[in-house]
């Protein structure tokens, strides 16, 4: 980086650092206040619900780092407007692509960062704070159906054809990535049910394999008929056989991972975690749009503040006094709640219309990107 581009690039920074606290206590104290109601259900006490919270916070920085890159800049460069520091720059020789030349500089510690807090501080921290809310009340996890958790599982042969193809039902997916309460409906190739199998608990074991207790099974084998059997149509053409196994292990796409997916919503997980649940809801042939689209979204939202500076780079331009900064910066935080609001409203009818996830998750980025070029183009005319 040249000088001034460190000049910027200091302002920008601490600027920024300080309004990512002001966010987190803001935060902080509205998340506290929300689980005051959960304080006293169990061993759920103050202090969990603090400790809690506070795992929470690399996920509101990660929401909040475009928009408080927006209002940072703005704050920056309206401040270097008003004391004619950026006139001097100008007259110096800085032109439009060489700002933004200097932007994008700046901008990349931004987006690492964001990408770190997003794909590893983030996710982790999450999963930590559900896993200790849910042992200090002393619950477990399960869908918004009664049945509880439905999964489709199908075991291919040959990595083509499939050969078995389970829907597992899970009443229970416990803190400590066991399960309970398991009905598993497994039908053979001709799609002819075969077996009927119920645990009352299960844990993983990797790879790929899941250890049940207390299982019972109900096997479904078809009668051959013969010349002597009647044409009854009453008569049976399947016999059962009922098994009881204390132990028994079953082979299995399935992970914990998967299933936390109703533990976590997905804007809150790791790129992996999503990519890995899509490509399990392709090989079992069900609908991943919604989570193509998050997948896509997530790939694209840490360049979004390049987009938030490129946006703030005009109030540079704009030779007023200094009284009007905080006018900017009112507008700057409309500007960058119209942003996040219009991304995931967009996100929302991508999904309804089944549009194309990359298509879904990159055009509010562009079309914020090309309003602020043009905004630049104007700015640099007058």
């Amino acid at each position: 980086m040249s000088l001034y581009e460190k000049y910027i690039a200091k302002q920008v920074y601490l600027t920024l650092s300080f309004i990512l606290f002001a966010f987190s206590g803001l935060f902080f104290f509205f998340d506290l206040i929300n689980e005051l109601n959960s304080i006293g259900h169990g061993n759920y006490k103050f202090l969990y619900a603090v400790f809690r919270v506070i795992l929470q916070i690399p996920s509101r920085f990660y929401e909040t780092i475009p928009v408080a890159t927006l209002i940072s800049s703005i704050y920056v460069f309206s401040q270097m407007a008003a004391t004619s520091e950026f006139t001097i720059f100008r007259v110096s020789g800085l032109s439009v692509y060489c700002a933004l030349s200097s932007l994008i500089k700046i901008s990349w510690p931004i987006v690492v960062l964001t990408f770190i807090v997003g794909e590893v501080v983030g996710p982790y921290a999450n999963q930590l704070s559900e896993h200790m809310r849910l042992e200090a009340l002393g619950s477990s996890i399960s869908s918004n159906f009664q049945s509880g958790v439905w999964a489709k599982d199908t075991l291919l042969y040959n990595g083509t054809i499939a050969q078995v193809t389970r829907f597992i039902n899970v009443g229970e997916l416990k803190p400590d990535e066991t399960i309970a309460n398991v009905r598993i409906y497994e039908f053979d190739s001709k799609f002819r049910l075969a077996n009927v199998r119920t645990a009352d608990s299960g844990l993983y074991v990797r790879p790929g394999q899941w250890l049940l207790k207390g299982v019972t099974e109900v096997q479904l084998h078809e009668l051959v008929p013969t010349a002597t059997t009647s044409q009854d149509p009453l008569n049976p053409v399947y016999k059962s056989v009922k098994i009881s196994r204390p132990v028994y292990q079953m082979r299995s796409d399935l992970t914990p991972q998967i299933l936390s997916v109703l533990l976590i919503s997905p804007e809150r997980m790791s790129i992996t975690y999503l990519f890995s649940y899509v490509q399990h809801l392709r090989d079992n042939h069900q609908n991943a749009q919604r989570y193509m689209i998050v997948l896509w979204r997530k790939l694209f939202y840490p360049f979004a503040v390049l987009i938030m500076l490129v946006l703030s780079l005009p109030f540079a331009y704009l030779h007023t006094r200094a009284s009007v900064v905080g006018v900017k910066m009112f507008g700057g935080i409309m500007l960058g709640m119209s942003f996040q609001l219009f991304n995931t409203l967009f996100s929302h009818i991508g999904t309804l219309n089944a549009w194309p996830a990359p298509l879904t998750a990159v055009t509010p980025s562009v079309i914020y990107l090309i309003l602020g070029l043009f905004a630049l183009h104007r700015v640099n005319q007058h």
